[in-house]
């Protein structure tokens, strides 16, 4: 419920072109009564309220400026993500009175311990914390209702993870994280917070080793897509910063200048570059990639290595290495894209 009873006296008064002094000689009370119900500071007695819609011809709700929140499930449950969204902790109190109502709902139950996860973090307030702990791990029980593809016990883990580290309860976090790695899903957190939080840096290096891969793997997927999305659009020039982007970061992972199995998706980056280059009229620096292209994977054909130690920063706990589909070779694999493009124009410049 929202009340604006300031401010309608103020507008109702303006309207009629009366001052403070005027609109309290006509109601009989003091030029600082009037002052005060404009400023918030006091509000009138009922029998005055009344006199005062009647002054303006209006009623008394009107003139309260009542209004009713819509506190149906649904308006409830957009309330609390716009309170997130906004960082409001005047969400608090509403997200309580939502508990009140709805105690037994998924929707209101997460959302309100999202809601407050968030502010405790943010504001490093253990109570609220202590709180969103509460409200989450009874979310989990209720997870039978949750119709968002993007929540599940999984995800609701790293929550409570989250939150158990920001409370100094580090050791309870890992032990939640280790029992809800499925894919590594939370190798990364895992590994920063036995490195920061546990002070066992040998114990985290394997998963952040593995997370390392894993961001590797997402990371390419990522590039491509978005190369796809760009090339579709022909904006060209994002195409090109985003791939020059990428191949940087793979420079970067080499170890001691020796061949490793980025340098294969990288040769591929760099066809794909080119085919940009030739979109923004550059053709000298198309004709530039596709010669680093060739010569990368020749150089990753004479000594193919596709062990993931070959990377900086990666130490697996076991001798590994990965696969890919683009090809048995990088100078097949290169080829393959240099003609994947219907134009011509890169073939053409590959054939010079």
């Amino acid at each position: 419920m929202v009340l604006k009873l300031p401010e309608k006296i103020r507008s109702f008064r303006k309207q009629r072109s009366l001052t403070q002094e005027q609109l309290a000689e006509v109601l009989g009370v003091t030029v600082g009564a009037v002052y005060k119900w404009e400023a918030g500071l006091s509000v009138p007695e009922l029998a005055m309220l009344v006199e005062l819609a009647d002054f303006f011809d209006t009623s008394v709700d009107v003139l309260l400026g009542y209004e009713m929140k819509d506190n149906r499930l649904e308006a409830a449950v957009q309330r609390l993500k716009e309170y997130r969204h906004n960082k409001d902790a005047a969400g608090l109190p509403e997200a309580e009175k939502a508990l009140k109502k709805y105690p037994n709902t998924f929707e209101v139950v997460y959302n309100s311990g999202v809601l407050y996860q968030m502010l405790g973090l943010e504001r490093h307030d253990k109570r609220l914390l202590s709180r969103a702990l509460e409200l989450l791990k009874a979310s989990v029980r209720l997870l039978s209702q949750n119709e968002d593809p993007k929540i599940s016990e999984l995800s609701i883990c790293g929550n409570l993870a989250e939150t158990y580290i920001a409370l100094g309860e580090e050791e309870q976090a890992v032990d939640l994280l280790r029992r809800n790695n499925a894919g590594g899903l939370y190798s990364g957190l895992i590994g920063l917070t036995l490195a920061s939080g546990c002070g066992r840096p040998e114990e985290a290096e394997p998963f952040l080793s593995d997370a390392l891969l894993d961001d590797l793997a997402s990371l390419v997927r990522v590039i491509t897509g978005y190369v796809n999305v760009y090339f579709e659009r022909k904006d060209y020039v994002s195409a090109r910063m985003l791939l020059q982007w990428g191949i940087g970061v793979f420079a970067g992972l080499r170890k001691e200048e020796r061949v490793n199995f980025l340098d294969k998706m990288a040769g591929v980056f760099l066809v794909c570059l080119a085919q940009a280059q030739l979109g923004t009229k550059d053709r000298d620096a198309a004709a530039e990639s596709l010669r680093a292209a060739k010569k990368l994977a020749e150089r990753f054909d004479s000594a193919p290595n596709y062990e993931v130690d070959a990377l900086l920063f990666v130490m697996p706990k076991e001798r590994t290495s990965v696969h890919d589909d683009l090809g048995e070779s990088a100078a097949e694999s290169v080829r393959t894209t240099v003609f994947s493009f219907p134009d011509g124009e890169l073939s053409a410049l590959w054939k010079e």
